[in-house]
């Protein structure tokens, strides 16, 4: 299930040989908030180095979500300086801008690489505290703990409250969300004719 609202973010975990493994590091979609943030200090001084990465809203209602997460990715990558190899969690990716030198996709890479893993954990927990912040600014979407995702607080406030300039304009109920809003726009603009 795609967020509704917020940027893409992706992580970066330089690891080596001798980089103590933590056992508890798994796919971040199969940890509590808690359990992510604690893991993250750890990962945070156990890995070499650390890169993060994110496309905002615009680039991602520009280039597209599979686009701009690899946006995403190459500024990660950036972060990290000189690596030897890299490895993807995903399909084979066939987007020409994703250009990370050598580098190995691998399915469901969060369930059996630490690096992946890891990274993931650090873009969740990178990506849920921008959204807790962004709660702030914009307060009534229940940002600050579903962070962006499509929960029934997030579509209520949706239908009541509207658009932020962070939804993303092509995904689920924002998508829905917009085209009755430009149907009875052009239903207005039939009746005042």
């Amino acid at each position: 299930m795609a967020a509704l609202a917020g940027p893409v973010v992706a992580a970066a975990c330089l690891v080596t040989p001798d980089t103590k493994l933590i056992r508890a590091v798994k796919d971040s979609k199969m940890l509590t908030r808690i359990q992510r943030e604690k893991l993250a200090l750890l990962i945070r001084a156990r890995v070499v180095c650390i890169g993060v990465g994110a496309a905002s809203v615009a680039e991602i209602h520009r280039l597209n979500i599979y686009h701009a997460s690899h946006v995403a990715m190459m500024r990660a990558l950036r972060q990290i300086g000189d690596y030897d190899w890299v490895l993807v969690d995903g399909r084979r990716i066939v987007d020409p801008a994703f250009a990370p030198g050598k580098h190995s996709e691998i399915v469901k890479g969060d369930t059996k690489s630490f690096a992946i893993a890891a990274a993931s954990i650090v873009a969740k927990v990178t990506r849920d505290r921008l959204m807790s912040k962004l709660a702030g600014k914009y307060p009534g979407y229940g940002w600050e703990h579903n962070a962006g995702y499509p929960s029934i607080d997030h579509r209520t406030a949706l239908r009541e409250r509207g658009l932020t300039p962070f939804h993303r304009h092509d995904f689920g109920t924002v998508k829905l969300l917009r085209a009755v809003e430009n149907q009875l726009s052009l239903a207005l603009a039939e009746v005042s004719s």
